[in-house]
């Protein structure tokens, strides 16, 4: 049982990964801290807690958010999901699949929020969301392909440290085909 708020803390309810858990913290908590440290959900890295290296990427409402920057009384009553929630039980994601055919990681620290990240990232480009790097972005033109110029600018606030950009790369244009070809036939099934 949660202990009582006080005047600097709050009773907060967090949906993480499908599932609801109360919490009393204090005002200043990050959503990484409250993550890792009250939900023991360690997947989620700390890596330089300043918001400038992505190792604590989560999805709050499937939209890409450095944990370190965020405060967990924001995500209240928002849905957020760590890398432990990407998974359909035994059956990895399409994008953590990927990162494990290529070795799209070293030592492992930043692939947790290279994964939140990329799984957004798809999103994003199938969305039509543009990037720094997109050519043209008139409204009567086609959604860019997903280059890896692309990739790597819309990954850019995500760092390696052991420099497996390379791989990563590829695998997220994998993962990206995976999706654009589930997209077609969710689309051909229901026409």
């Amino acid at each position: 049982m949660a202990p009582e708020p006080s005047s600097t803390s709050s009773a907060i309810t967090l949906h993480v990964n499908g599932e609801q858990h109360r919490l009393t913290v204090d005002h200043r908590t990050t959503l990484l801290d409250a993550l890792r440290e009250c939900l023991d959900l360690t997947g989620t890295k700390k890596g330089c807690d300043q918001g400038q290296c992505g190792a604590c990427t989560v999805l709050v409402d499937q939209r890409r958010v450095v944990s370190c920057l965020s405060l967990a009384v924001a995500a209240e009553g928002r849905e957020v999901t760590t890398i432990e929630g990407m998974a359909d039980g035994d059956d990895l994601h399409p994008v953590q699949q990927a990162f494990l055919d290529l070795d799209g990681y070293q030592c492992g620290y930043c692939t947790p929020g290279q994964i939140c990240s990329a799984v957004a990232l798809i999103e994003e480009h199938a969305a039509g969301w543009p990037s720094a790097v997109t050519p043209d972005v008139g409204p009567d033109t086609a959604p860019a392909p997903l280059t890896p110029d692309e990739i790597r600018e819309r990954l850019s606030g995500n760092l390696c440290r052991c420099g497996a950009y390379v791989p990563i790369v590829q695998a997220v244009a994998r993962a990206a085909e995976t999706h654009a070809q589930s997209r077609t036939r969710a689309e051909e099934a229901a026409a």
